[in-house]
């Protein structure tokens, strides 16, 4: 009980704190310290609880009443964004209707009895380390990155104050999602994170931050709507509120397919599946530890997490097929638009709806194969995304773009940089590091289930993923000399998050079997009560070898060139002696300069959001039709 009350009253005490620090040197010893506690304390819960199933029940009428007015502060916040600030009406109406749904449960007579509240089991913990550790690595990096950002943009009101704020106000409600079994907290944490997801997207003011803060915010509630549905559904039909028990009853036999739609329909929103991937792409104005928050570490986790946790009473039932068919097309036409992209932001955004995409179609499959493949995709890609975001942030402050075209001799200009980013992209999509690893189980999955068409799916889009990364890769490795270094202006603050992150990167592709074998597994057999390896122990061993021998060998020849001769570069006319420029046709100066293949008329954005956005909504469509009439026969 007390790592529960401190895993979410320290973010929240560091977070009031923040909100009155004004000072700059004070404000950088409380985040750190913050941070420092938020992370040792996620370790702490780890390694007191893994291995266990543990079930803690409040059985207090204050907490629940806490909790309910906490919902309607929430609510009245969000009606003074939609209606005193601006006039969203359209917006408050949805939040007015999932508050209507759930108070007029919450007053229903009739009691429903709760035996756990909070669940904390492998998984949960495995997102409480995501969290804590990589959530506050970005409050570290945001120190440096924004005391940067308030100096390049001095019309952009410095709130960072509030700034901090939310991001540990944000942190103390994903620990309390990921650790609640009780629907009703896990509602009011959910809310906590949409709204401060909303403002954290329109930190900068200007108008469009404020037009994709508005659209996060009624994506986000379109979902809380399905959520609210849900508890009211599942508490007056089957007289329980835990999530454990939805997915017990619907193993079980019981017609739960409505609320576990509903359910899942939220967690689309929250995880960016198309068509509701607009929100994860505006969140590109806002701040670089914005977008590394939201994309990485927790806010779309939170989505994926929920699906996962209904894995089991997934599969080929309508919800099931619903839920692996949106994110099997969100997967492929994500994917393909990101070819088409040279924004190094709009990339990353492109590529987490397409990995969150797989996560989902995973989830959908239901089978043990597919869990395993869900949850070791969540671990790789929360600490590989985050670094590529936190790295092209840094980059985009010291080049003075986030195009990768700008990215002409990079590793010459930014070499630490450069090998953070090569890290990242290695761990995304580079064999054996651990995404790829992760796709391998998924087509063996599929296959195990005999969905071809979802395993022509994850092919073609991995092939689209290879390309793009590849483009990304070869274009900050190429070797081309620059006069000067641009890592000056990096803050220590920011190389300590990097390098860290870098570093877990490394270990966590280096240690996945040990990650399998003693936090995956054993969540695995408590809820399929069966074990059997995914990926044998012996291929295991062998590719975490291999990740070893990659990291090894390049360290071991590291500076032994030096020495050697370096001959004038080979261009197309007169090396002008910098090795930069050279004098073409017509005796004009060309700068030496490589450039990517885009395919922007076969893979343009639009046309694979329409494809992708269209098949989506069909699958949603046809699958609440068909739940919607099963239950209306009943």
């Amino acid at each position: 009980m007390m790592f529960i009350e401190l895993l979410l009253a320290v973010p929240l005490v560091f977070a009031l704190v923040l909100l009155f620090t004004g000072s700059n040197s004070a404000r950088k010893m409380v985040v750190k310290l913050g941070a420092v506690l938020v992370m040792a304390l996620s370790v702490w819960t780890a390694v007191t609880f893994a291995g266990s199933s543990t079930a803690i029940a409040f059985n207090s009428e204050i907490v629940s009443k806490a909790f309910m007015a906490l919902d309607v502060v929430l609510a009245l916040v969000i009606f003074y964004y939609c209606l005193v600030k601006t006039s969203h009406k359209w917006i408050a109406l949805l939040e007015l209707i999932q508050l209507a749904v759930v108070m007029w449960f919450e007053t229903q007579p009739g009691h429903v009895k709760v035996v756990a509240d909070v669940v904390i089991d492998n998984f949960s913990l495995i997102m409480v380390l995501i969290v804590g550790i990589i959530g506050s690595l970005i409050a570290i990096f945001s120190l440096g990155y924004m005391e940067e950002f308030q100096e390049e943009n001095p019309t952009v009101r410095d709130r960072r104050p509030f700034f901090f704020f939310i991001i540990f106000l944000f942190l103390g409600a994903m620990f309390g999602l990921v650790l609640s079994n009780n629907l009703l907290y896990m509602y009011c944490f959910w809310e906590i994170t949409s709204l401060c997801s909303f403002i954290l997207i329109g930190y900068t003011e200007t108008e469009e931050a404020t037009n994709n803060s508005y659209k996060a915010l009624w994506m986000n509630l379109l979902g809380g709507v399905g959520f609210a549905i849900a508890i009211a559904y599942t508490g007056t039909v089957f007289k329980t509120i835990e999530l454990n028990s939805l997915v017990a009853l619907g193993r079980a036999g019981q017609a739960v397919m409505l609320p576990v739609a509903c359910l899942a329909f939220c967690g689309f929103t929250k995880s960016a599946m198309m068509p509701f991937s607009g929100w994860l792409l505006g969140a590109m104005v806002a701040p670089t530890p914005t977008s590394a928050l939201l994309h990485s570490s927790t806010m779309v986790k939170a989505g994926v997490f929920l699906i996962i946790k209904l894995c089991p009473v997934l599969g080929s039932n309508h919800a099931g097929l619903m839920t692996m068919f949106v994110g099997g097309v969100t997967f492929l036409f994500a994917s393909g638009a990101a070819i088409s992209q040279s924004d190094g932001k709009k990339v990353l955004a492109y590529s987490t709806i397409s990995n969150l995409g797989l996560i989902v179609s995973c989830a959908g499959l239901g089978s043990y194969e597919a869990c395993w493949t869900a949850i070791m995709l969540v671990i790789f890609h929360a600490v590989s995304k985050s670094l590529m975001f936190l790295s092209v942030g840094t980059a985009e402050q010291c080049v003075g773009s986030r195009n990768i075209e700008s990215f002409d001799g990079f590793f010459c200009r930014m070499p630490n940089l450069s090998i953070c980013m090569v890290i990242g992209i290695c761990g995304m999509f580079l064999a054996p590091f651990g995404m790829l690893i992760s796709k391998w189980a998924a087509m063996k999955s599929f296959a195990d289930a005999g969905q071809p068409l979802l395993l022509l799916i994850l092919v073609f889009g991995s092939a689209t993923t290879f390309f793009y990364w590849t483009k990304w890769l070869g274009k900050i490795t190429a070797y081309i000399p620059s006069k000067e270094s641009a890592e000056t202006h990096v803050h220590g603050n920011q190389w300590v998050a990097l390098k860290t992150l870098a570093t877990l990167t490394i270990i966590v592709c280096f240690a996945f079997p040990v990650i399998s074998s003693f936090m995956v597994m054993p969540y695995l057999k408590a809820i399929y009560n069966t074990t059997s390896d995914i990926i044998s122990r012996s291929n295991l061993i062998i590719m975490s070898s291999m990740v070893v021998l990659i990291v090894i060998l390049p360290l071991l020849s590291f500076g032994k060139g030096k020495d050697k001769k370096k001959v004038v570069t080979n261009l197309s006319g007169e090396n002008l002696g910098d090795n930069q420029e050279y004098r073409g046709s017509a005796d004009t100066v060309v700068p030496v300069t490589i450039r990517n293949w885009y395919l922007e008329e076969i893979f343009g954005e639009k046309k694979m959001c329409l494809c992708g956005f269209s098949l989506c909504l069909a699958c949603m469509c046809v699958g609440f039709a068909i739940i919607l009439g099963g239950v209306i026969h009943v």
